[in-house]
């Protein structure tokens, strides 16, 4: 699996977890965009916008440029890369492992399909019955 420096993994993550910041980064990915344009459909502040761009900054996932009296963002891909890199990396693992456990519960599936069918001479508590057992129950019925 891919190895990340720890701390800039982290920052992704934790930039990521916010539903404001996720709706920021959708709105970016559509292209650059100013503070007021980012902070338009969300019933806060410009501080408070403010502070959220500045957590997606830290993270390295978006760029704030200053351009007269404006601050213009955009998207940096290189921080979603890692993450997505690191998560590709598990993707890898568990489709391996969950491949693996569908062969083995395919090939379990063969095998209990011939228990079951052995079964069928089976008594009531599930024991199989053997040719000298089954002769002793039919003489105890007559």
């Amino acid at each position: 699996m891919p190895r990340v420096k720890s701390d800039k993994l982290d920052a992704t993550f934790a930039a990521l977890s916010d539903p404001t910041r996720r709706s920021i980064l959708s709105t970016l990915s559509r292209g650059p965009a100013t503070v007021g344009e980012l902070a338009e459909p969300f019933d806060m502040s410009l501080p408070a916008i403010s502070k959220h761009l500045k957590v997606l900054e830290s993270a390295g996932l978006i760029r704030r440029e200053k351009s007269g009296r404006n601050f213009n963002c955009s998207l940096q891909s290189d921080a979603m890369q890692e993450a997505a890199e690191w998560i590709a990396g598990y993707r890898d693992f568990w489709d391996r492992n969950l491949r693996s456990l569908d062969r083995f519960l395919k090939s379990s599936g063969k095998s209990a399909e011939s228990r079951a069918s052995r079964k069928t001479n089976a008594t009531p508590s599930g024991r199989r019955t053997t040719p000298a057992a089954k002769k002793k129950q039919t003489n105890k019925s007559r």
